[in-house]
């Protein structure tokens, strides 16, 4: 069973509970609104990162747990907003849930990013951060007490929470709490909490059963007595049988044998053939051990088994840009790393995967080359087939005006083979004919160019097809036959609307810039800022609204 995080912050922290909240601090109450949906996020992204390390994990459950946090707040928070008391606890709460979550520097970093972004004041941001940060805290007590929390199942429970994190965090919140980008950090910390959760999970398993465990009733001190007595006696006896072992075994071992021995011993009472007997026993038992231990260095020694199988991976964009994957790797370490990868890079709803592990095959190089596919698997009508360090392109991979052939021959380098479906190149003729259909416009937005949460920087998976969308346009401009583009932006309908307009006309903007870089005519080229207008996803979901942060490109008269 798992949470979501972030929604019961926002259906804990109200209209009615912002509206109060936003007249103590200063700030009108939608601004308010915006501040607490880019907090969230970015905190929970802070605590996915505490709780990587064990002692990290170990120190927010149990700040979480401590009697400081309210599991009642969800209840509480609108006596608390309305009454003096009620909200100085609160503000308190949050001091302490700051604490435990990052530095009071990185906190203070996010509240001047987030004030830059919305407007409001960077102290009246702070102490909205404190407030969802004691939210944060208290829905996560409640939880964790619910369901006979250990610190181990904290840990599981943010990595749980990646899709939210990775949909609304920007890198220049993720750079303020000192987590570098986003996707480098969301790439890598999925895996530590697994690690982490494991081990504390592992480590209370052991300790619980070592507690079960019935004790022995305490012996009488004269028992004890008399036991150690027994034991240095039976010690004694046992070493001198061991010596005079030792040195009938030297004996027979470096004197030869005559006549005369071959008679005493013949001679010899019964108990001291006996003892020869024993001996004999002995000696053939260390023999015994000796050709098991050459038994078992021979099988170590014998070389393992190498995979005969190459790792396989093939995809199929279909025409709104959702990949399909299947893929054949050596272990499910490389499987997790796989998924892992294509959930930070492409998004968990850009693709549908099918991953097979089969140990009988080598392991997949190809996956360290992952970045260089990215925006083919993005590229509707796509299609490609790796087995081993063979590449094949086919559909729009394979369409020589986009020039993937020669970029991924690029990008992998020597030791791989990268061949194409279909690579004769575009004829003039039909360069002007492109240019002349009218069709410019729709062809372009077949290359989805999607900006990150509050974000107006193009985004890098975005430059290559773009890049493409210029030459095309300059070759139409030196056919003689120029295009004019309207650029326009667009944002999902997250917090205020006049704030969105303005962000989506940056985007746009920036894509102009970014055209006009690649040699795109700046006459041809116009920008403007649609706001939260006609979206194209549902922004309800974090799917949809990643779609709706988009540009269209269309074409003028």
């Amino acid at each position: 069973m798992s949470i979501n995080l972030n929604q019961l912050v926002q259906g804990a922290l109200t209209e009615s509970v912002l509206q109060h909240i936003a007249g103590r601090i200063g700030c009108p109450t939608e601004s308010a609104k915006r501040v607490v949906s880019l907090c969230g996020p970015a905190l929970i992204g802070a605590m996915m990162n505490k709780a990587s390390s064990l002692e990290g994990a170990r120190n927010l459950f149990a700040a979480i747990m401590s009697p400081a946090t309210n599991a009642l707040i969800a209840e509480d928070l609108p006596h608390a907003a309305i009454q003096d008391d009620g909200f100085n606890t609160l503000v308190d709460s949050g001091t302490h849930a700051d604490e435990a979550i990052s530095s009071h520097d990185s906190l203070n970093a996010l509240a001047e990013r987030i004030a830059e972004y919305t407007g409001v004041a960077a102290s009246a941001t702070r102490t909205l951060g404190g407030v969802v940060g004691a939210t944060l805290f208290g829905v996560l007590k409640r939880y964790l007490t619910q369901h006979n929390g250990s610190p181990g199942q904290l840990p599981a429970l943010l990595g749980l929470q990646l899709p939210v994190v990775r949909a609304n965090m920007t890198d220049a919140f993720a750079n303020a709490l000192g987590l570098g980008s986003v996707g480098a950090f969301l790439a890598g910390v999925a895996s530590r909490l697994k690690a982490v959760s494991a081990h504390l999970e592992h480590a209370a398993t052991h300790e619980a059963a070592a507690f079960s465990q019935p004790s022995e009733p305490a012996a009488a001190p004269e028992q004890v007595a008399g036991e150690n007595a027994g034991r240095k006696k039976w010690w004694w006896i046992a070493i001198a049988a061991a010596l005079a072992l030792l040195a009938v075994l030297l004996g027979r071992g470096c004197a030869p044998e005559s006549p005369e021995s071959e008679s005493a011993r013949a001679a010899k009472p019964d108990d001291a053939s006996g003892a020869a007997g024993d001996s004999s026993a002995v000696t053939a038992a260390a023999a015994s051990d000796a050709a098991v231990a050459s038994a078992a260095a021979d099988q170590s020694s014998a070389p393992a088994a190498v995979p005969s199988k190459d790792s396989t991976m093939s995809f199929l964009v279909d025409p709104s840009g959702i990949a399909t994957l299947t893929a054949t790797v050596s272990s499910e370490a490389e499987k997790q790393h796989l998924l892992d990868l294509l959930a930070v890079k492409l998004g968990l709803d850009k693709f549908r995967a099918h991953v097979t592990v089969d140990p009988d095959t080598k392991p997949a190089t190809w996956i360290g080359k992952l970045n260089g596919l990215l925006p083919v698997m993005a590229l509707p009508g796509a299609q490609v087939s790796i087995a081993g360090a063979k590449i094949d392109l086919d559909g729009r991979a394979a369409d020589a005006k986009l020039g993937w052939l020669d970029k991924l021959k690029a990008f992998f380098g020597d030791g791989w083979t990268i061949g194409a479906a279909g690579t004769a190149a575009t004829s003039g003729a039909q360069a002007d004919a492109s240019c002349a259909t009218g069709d410019v416009a729709k062809h372009l937005n077949l290359r989805p160019v999607q900006f990150g949460f509050a974000s107006n920087a193009v985004p890098r998976a975005a430059l290559p097809e773009l890049a493409e969308s210029a030459k095309s346009l300059k070759d139409c401009d030196t056919a003689g036959k120029p295009v004019k583009l309207q650029i326009g932006g667009y944002s999902d309908n997250t917090g205020d609307a006049a704030l969105n307009v303005q962000l989506s006309e940056k985007r746009a903007q920036a894509v102009r810039a970014y055209l006009i870089q690649q040699g795109v005519p700046a006459d041809t080229l116009t920008a403007e800022g649609f706001g939260d207008a006609h979206p194209i996803g549902d922004n309800a979901t974090p799917a949809g609204r990643a779609a709706n942060r988009r540009i269209e490109f269309k074409e003028l008269s």
